[in-house]
């Protein structure tokens, strides 16, 4: 069957298509990193076959220099001038394939980098909470920052050149068998030995790897963890066995770092070693060949010098294998990120209501632990329906699982009749305004923490307009502020609604950062509410004072409070009763309190205690 021009190019395009498919999937890079990666490859190769340049011109010069000393009767060919002006054209070569090499390895690789960080978080961003649940912060982390460094730097320094240094080995190789296959044979033996004794050692140096990340990664963890627990560690003395653990750790990773950095070094010095037996091979060879005169003088000669380079390419595939092994666990945990299924949804949703309604919900944080059975209520617009139970009940589970922050198990929960399974999780949350126990606050002035309830495109921390509204004004931010009693507090400050509050609000009291919460979700009046006690953190005379902010925020909206003090709850239109993760009441607080279930035993409980 005859080819024809274009088929032939379309040939090569699909092939190169599937290559460049290959190296994505291989090395969880994007498609431009990919291309680029071919891009390196081919300019790697280049450059190492430029680097033989300097053993070429040695050979040209003692080809025509050296021939008179040995066959009377002739002269060179080529004066010294000429050598000269060879030898700065071959510098000239090597210089521009390096300068295209670099920006082809390195400067792509960096992109790359940047490239691959962006997607890692933007792919975080679409997670369901239960994934981080699961991990641990520091982890996440050190996957976008380290990983992406590690595979930054192997990327610009190794992968390449290994790929490179294969090629260019192959060609060299050639090249030399036509020349001389006796010496070329000598010269190479050595190469297969010391390549299987790598190869079979690869599954040894994979488990290494694995094994030191994960030992970096514990003590990673147990840094984090004294940070993050440190007021505890001092409260209780425990800073002597804080330190013991964290040492056990460190010396764990350091045993082990150690052992494989010594197999390493044995096997790929090993190898290297072997290398050299090349050398003295054609040494011998060559000299028979010379005493029976069956190899010229200066063939020896220039295999002598040439096979004192050509090892070079082979040391940088041994040291790049390695490197490669050690490439392959990071690449490993993020294509696991990466592969983490998202919540999807249409983002294309206009609600004709907003009652939120749980129909036979089950649901659980993971295999064996579930944390809601067959729930079902219904929280209608324009009232307020407070969800109380005791510790563990499942009410703040339920009230975030309305808003999509996890997928349930079973049954089913819609917003004015649709499911929300099936609402993009950003788009759905447009319509909530959220006020949760634990406040997170940004280290910005008082005014920019509030007004990130309402923040059109252009903002730092967020993308996407909020309910399709414009930016928050000065005016609009302090008038919410004002209903949420926040000038009690921010007038003492030193520039006032301008001033800085240190990292997630560090300088306020825990009741003084929940009033910017509140503040917060004034300002983005959202047709739905979830309070999560919000007044958990003030005193009675401050929750007193902030109920009015609460009404105003409440008003005409689908309100769910979880609330454990029963005056937070008094006003509310339904009361949704829950333990052990089943719904076991449901009605007015009146209503309720008549019965003789537990409800009415938390209202006795707390009038006790007050």
């Amino acid at each position: 069957m005859n080819i024809t021009v274009p088929q032939a190019g379309l040939l090569a395009e699909r092939r190169i298509l599937i290559m460049i498919k290959t190296i994505q999937q291989r090395f969880a890079l994007s498609y431009q990193g990919a291309k680029d990666f071919l891009r390196g490859v081919v300019f790697t190769t280049l450059l190492d076959l430029a680097l033989m340049l300097p053993a070429v011109y040695v050979f040209l010069f003692l080809d025509d220099w050296l021939k008179p000393l040995l066959v009377s009767g002739t002269s060179p060919v080529h004066g010294l001038f000429y050598y000269g002006l060879l030898g700065f054209g071959f510098m000239g070569v090597m210089y521009v394939i390096g300068f295209f090499q670099y920006n082809s390895t390195y400067t792509s690789v960096y992109d790359e980098s940047a490239i691959r960080r962006v997607s890692l978080a933007e792919k975080l961003r679409l997670l369901p909470l239960a994934f981080f649940g699961e991990k641990n912060l520091s982890d996440l982390t050190a996957t976008i920052m380290d990983d992406c460094s590690d595979m930054e730097h192997t990327f610009s320094h190794a992968v390449p050149q290994l790929f490179a240094s294969l090629i260019a080995i192959l060609l060299i190789a050639i090249g030399m068998f036509f020349y001389n296959w006796q010496l070329a044979l000598a010269l190479f033996w050595v190469v297969p030995v010391a390549m299987a004794l790598l190869i079979f050692s690869q599954r040894k140096m994979r488990t290494g790897n694995r094994e030191n990340y994960l030992n970096k990664r514990a003590v990673s963890e147990a840094i984090q963890e004294g940070l993050d627990n440190i007021q505890e560690i001092k409260a209780y003395n425990q800073e002597a066995n804080y330190r013991q653990s964290l040492t056990n750790k460190i010396d764990t990773y350091e045993q082990a770092l150690t052992r494989n950095e010594l197999m390493l070094g044995v096997l790929v010095h090993g190898a290297q070693s072997l290398l050299k037996l090349g050398i003295a091979s054609v040494i011998i060879v060559g000299a028979d060949m010379l005493s029976t005169s069956r190899l010229d003088l200066f063939v020896y000669l220039v295999f002598l010098v040439l096979g004192s380079r050509v090892y070079a390419p082979i040391d940088e595939v041994m040291n790049n294998l390695a490197a490669l092994s050690y490439l392959d666990v990071r690449i490993r945990r993020m294509r696991e990120m990466q592969e983490m299924p998202v919540q999807h949804g249409t983002t294309n949703f206009t609600p004709d209501n907003f009652d939120i309604v749980f129909n036979h919900v089950d649901f659980s944080y993971e295999t064996g632990k579930q944390v809601l059975h067959d729930v079902s209520f219904i929280a209608r617009q324009g009232e307020i329906t407070a969800l109380v139970g005791p510790s563990g009940s499942g009410k703040s589970t339920a009230a975030k699982l309305s808003a999509r922050f996890w997928d349930i198990g079973k049954g089913a929960i819609t917003l004015g009749g649709i499911d929300i399974s099936q609402i993009e999780p950003e788009a759905l949350l447009r319509y909530f305004s959220v006020v949760f126990q634990d406040v997170v606050l940004f280290n910005a002035s008082v005014m920019d923490n509030i007004r990130i309830g309402r923040r059109d495109a252009t903002d730092l921390f967020f993308k996407g307009d909020i309910l399709g509204v414009r930016d928050a004004t000065d005016e609009e931010v302090l008038r919410v502020a004002h209903l949420a009693q926040c000038d009690e507090f921010v007038t003492k400050m030193p520039d006032g609604y301008r001033t800085v509050i240190g990292e997630n609000g560090n300088t306020l009291s825990g009741g003084e950062r929940q009033r910017i919460s509140i503040a917060r979700a004034l300002l983005k009046d959202a047709p739905i509410v979830l309070l999560d006690e919000a007044t958990a953190s003030l005193d009675v005379e401050n929750e007193t004072k902030i109920q009015t902010a609460i009404s105003e925020l409440v008003r005409d909206k689908t309100v769910l409070i979880i609330a454990h003090r029963m005056r937070t709850i008094a006003n509310a239109d339904r009361i949704v009763v829950l333990k052990d993760g089943m719904v076991t009441d449901i009605g007015t607080p009146d209503e309720l309190i008549r019965k003789e279930g537990y409800f009415k035993r938390m209202i006795e409980l707390q009038m006790k205690k007050e």
